[in-house]
């Protein structure tokens, strides 16, 4: 009995650890893990690369984890119902950035976290947000800081498109 378990046991940490060396190493990280934020997205979402860019071009390190059932990352952080995004970014496992977040913004939360808050989202994929804009139409969207204990808060409005 003692010996199916350990196999059973063995054989999960096994499956466990390629996923997690398959998923880092399907793209190339851009920064260190020391200075950099774990953005997980689905292998397919594109406008997540884009996103990543615009965090590079703006000073933001990110490694890359690729995971099929994105629902389960926004639970395990606890992100409120209708402010989740197509990717989720983690900082150092305690700040998470949801969606298409501004980098300028980032960085004004990792400078000054405010009190009781553990990061910020942009919910959905609006037209015109950072990976979404293609110099096309562009559509004001809010950004909402997340607090403990699973409530939001509004903390800004962008009102034009941010450099890509």
């Amino acid at each position: 009995m003692h010996r199916s378990v350990n196999l059973k046991l063995c054989l999960f940490a096994l499956a466990a650890s390629l996923n997690i060396s398959l998923s880092y190493a399907a793209e190339p990280a851009t920064g260190t893990a020391d200075d950099a934020l774990t953005v997980y997205k689905h292998r397919l979402c594109f406008c997540c690369k884009r996103w990543i860019e615009h965090l590079n071009a703006n000073g933001l390190q990110a490694q890359v984890a690729y995971r099929g059932n994105m629902s389960k990352v926004k639970e395990q952080w606890g992100l409120p119902e209708g402010m989740t995004s197509c990717h989720t970014a983690v900082w150092h496992g305690k700040y998470v950035f949801e969606g298409h977040v501004p980098a300028r913004l980032i960085n004004k939360f990792l400078a000054d976290p405010p009190e009781g808050s553990f990061g910020l989202t942009v919910p959905g994929m609006p037209d015109g947000s950072p990976g979404m804009y293609r110099g096309g139409e562009f559509e004001p969207y809010n950004v909402y800081l997340l607090l403990s204990g699973g409530d939001y808060r509004f903390y800004t409005r962008i009102e034009k498109p941010e450099d890509d």
